[in-house]
């Protein structure tokens, strides 16, 4: 298979991704695609002929080989590399949807652009990206159980005991190079989980920037609605000048009265 072929298409969607989308890119043709074709394939190339049964009788090397390897790691992994980067392709075919329908639209509308920058994750294309994080996500972790399923764990055993017809007896089979084949399938293990942690940070990284856009528009229009009405409302006069003027009062009855009585004092005072 030409992979470099598939590394420059899926390279594009590095002009659409965020930090996390290039460490997984990276991660996905350096330890992964890169591992495979040079060494994976090579410590794999000898499972059918190195294995190994202590009997003579036709057929019974092949059902247990068929019996302990239902499918070479090799092919499962090449099919969990198309798998996990084919989700990639539909960022790519939406941003060329986006320039093709941009262009249209350009020339009926003479010079008018339908788009900014049709490569910004903003309405569909936002989801579409979204979306293809789940898929390859949901692809890595589910060719991790299949691998976990068929061969009960990611160990590789140095001594496998078979016991099917048409084997006479209970038959002792050797796997060749079985420390090296379970260093390199724990290899691809924690870099495919390591690609699902990538996955799940980009999409939590893109979930928060979008509520925390949305929460800024927000805040913002409740701001100019709060100007809005703030202008519209008259001036009212403060109340504390109201308070002022109605607490400062002349008691003029009180003052009066006490007239009245330093007068009547004054001409007591002169009749003794």
């Amino acid at each position: 298979m030409n992979w470099s072929a598939l590394e420059a298409l899926i390279s594009g969607v590095n002009k659409y991704s965020t930090v996390f989308g290039r460490v997984w890119l990276s991660v996905v043709f350096v330890f992964r695609v890169m591992v495979y074709v040079v060494a994976a394939q090579r410590v794999w190339g000898d499972e059918n002929k190195d294995f190994v049964c202590n009997t003579a009788q036709p057929g019974c090397t092949n059902v247990c080989y068929d019996h302990f390897f239902p499918i070479s790691h090799i092919r499962l992994w090449a099919l969990q590399l198309i798998f996990v980067t084919c989700p990639s392709l539909m960022v790519v075919g939406h941003v060329k949807y986006r320039e093709q329908k941009d262009v249209q639209y350009t020339h009926s509308h003479k010079g008018t652009h339908l788009y900014a920058n049709p490569g910004k994750k903003r309405g569909g294309l936002w989801w579409t990206y979204v979306v293809s994080l789940i898929f390859k996500a949901g692809f890595d972790t589910g060719f991790l159980y299949i691998l976990y399923y068929v061969y009960e764990g990611y160990d590789m055993p140095r001594l496998s005991k078979c016991t099917l017809e048409p084997c006479p007896n209970t038959v002792d089979c050797y796997i060749s190079r079985p420390t090296e084949k379970k260093i390199f399938t724990i290899f691809m293990v924690v870099s495919s989980a390591l690609c699902i942690l990538m996955c799940i940070c980009e999409m939590v990284y893109l979930i928060c920037k979008r509520v925390q856009k949305l929460m800024k528009k927000k805040h913002e229009a409740n701001k100019r609605m709060f100007v809005e009405n703030h202008e519209l409302t008259p001036l009212a006069k403060p109340r504390s000048e109201f308070m002022s003027k109605s607490s400062i009062r002349v008691d003029h009855t009180a003052s009066v009265q006490n007239v009245t009585n330093m007068k009547s004092e004054e001409v007591t005072s002169k009749k003794m």
